[in-house]
């Protein structure tokens, strides 16, 4: 190519550069409305904290364990790379109550809107009474005390039950069996889920404990008014004490196995 050419194409770029970058504050002006959600996410945020178990075939489940299985199919020794097999009961540890699974027809574990999975999380404290009563419940009153604090309980929002029960889950006590074979736990009210149902845009509720109900209940109330209405549960979630009761935003990554009621999955707060 001839030097005159080769002038006229790089004038050729640079008046087109040029032109890109003079349009782009105009470009981005448009698109900031679009990008907001985007970019919120994308900014470091101060702290991010597991709110997830580490499972392992010890961990207390609802059903008696194990809940989980580790069979090493290959070792590193042998094969130059470790393999395992699991064996994994899906409401193991940390996991998602998907509305299948206290519903005939209600939405499985993969059919769980992915922008349901990214919520604000609003943590309700109920330490306090759970210190004097295995069995305390959040309540209607206690989530009115959270919005006099806070504000409106955002649309999308997790919420989620602080009953400090986490500091039991390495005893008998995290499922409470009694002397009767009856189990004592904190969980929700039911009238708390109605009031969510009804009067917010809440997508999730979490408990510290095994269950969305209370351990001796045995209508599971809570569960079917809220998980036959395509919204999902999230039981043992740990580690609510290192979050505020307002502004955190949660991730759940919730597994994707055809048709499942539920699942272990990985929950991450950025605060």
């Amino acid at each position: 190519m001839c030097h005159v050419c080769v002038m006229e194409s790089v004038k050729a770029r640079m008046l087109s550069r040029r032109q890109v970058l003079t349009a782009a504050p105009a470009a981005t002006v448009a698109a900031a409305g679009l990008a907001a959600g985007t970019r919120a996410i994308a900014q470091a945020p101060g702290r991010i904290v597991d709110l997830t178990y580490v499972v392992d075939a010890a961990f207390p489940t609802w059903s008696d364990p194990p809940g989980i299985s580790i069979d090493q199919a290959a070792k590193f020794s042998e094969s130059g790379f470790n393999a395992f097999n699991l064996a994994v009961f899906e409401h193991t540890g940390t996991h998602i109550d998907a509305p299948l699974h206290f519903s005939a027809d209600g939405q499985s574990v993969e059919e769980i809107p992915v922008e349901n999975l990214v919520c604000p999380l609003c943590v309700i404290d109920i330490r306090e009474k759970a210190d004097a009563d295995d069995e305390a419940e959040v309540t209607p009153d206690d989530l009115a005390a959270w919005i006099g604090r806070n504000g409106d309980i955002p649309d999308g929002a997790m919420v989620a039950m602080n009953s400090g029960w986490q500091k039991h889950v390495a005893t008998p006590k995290f499922i409470g069996f009694d002397d009767n074979n009856v189990r004592h736990y904190p969980g929700f009210h039911v009238e708390a889920a109605q009031m969510l149902m009804e009067n917010t845009g809440a997508v999730a509720i979490a408990t510290d404990s095994a269950s969305l109900d209370i351990g001796s209940i045995e209508t599971f109330a809570t569960h079917y008014a809220w998980l036959p209405t395509n919204r999902y549960g999230v039981e043992n979630i740990a580690n609510l004490d290192q979050v505020p009761e307002a502004g955190a935003t949660v991730f759940v990554g919730a597994p994707t196995h055809r048709g499942g009621s539920g699942g272990p999955a990985r929950i991450i707060a950025m605060v």
